[in-house]
């Protein structure tokens, strides 16, 4: 359709916990008509997931969830800039996540750039739910590998594979 709305949500995913779930559910039903999950291919960040299983991961949470519209829900890498992967895309949208005031400076500093690099793509923040506040990626990985409980922060798949990656002692 001409006038879909498309957005970008982009990360690491590494894993992808509950709060990014929450933004990918919270945009794909109220936000855009098609919503391409980003899976950075960024090894600078040293993730302990390749990007293909960070890919398969997210897709995976993604057929388990019920959006209650039909939305095209996507999953693809990159490793391009992104205003560049959401343009290639036809996104019109960038969608970010922001749990406490300190992404703020950060995410104010990325969507004024981004802004300046392609005027014709938004970025919209979504704040991430009470519940979600305090969830990371690398804060789930710390608790996992010293043997804390993930439950709460990520699903049984991730956490089954997320414990499968622990360094063996």
């Amino acid at each position: 359709m001409a006038d879909q709305r498309v957005g970008v949500y982009a990360g690491t995913f590494d894993p992808v916990t509950n709060g990014h779930m929450d933004i990918i559910t919270r945009a794909a039903t109220h936000m855009v008509d098609k919503l391409i999950v980003a899976v950075a291919i960024n090894p600078g960040k040293g993730p302990i997931f390749t990007v293909e299983e960070r890919v398969a991961m997210v897709q995976e949470e993604i057929s388990a969830c019920n959006f209650g519209r039909a939305v095209q829900v996507d999953v693809q890498p990159f490793s391009s800039l992104l205003t560049d992967f959401a343009e290639v895309n036809g996104a019109s949208m960038l969608i970010r996540g922001l749990r406490a005031v300190s992404d703020f400076e950060y995410e104010f500093q990325m969507a004024s750039m981004n802004s300046y690099l392609k005027p014709h793509i938004e970025t919209a923040f979504l704040m991430a739910s009470d519940r979600n506040q305090f969830i990371s990626s690398r804060l789930v990985k710390e608790i996992c590998f010293l043997d804390g409980d993930i439950d709460q922060f990520v699903s049984p798949r991730v956490a089954k594979l997320l414990t499968a990656k622990k360094p063996k002692s």
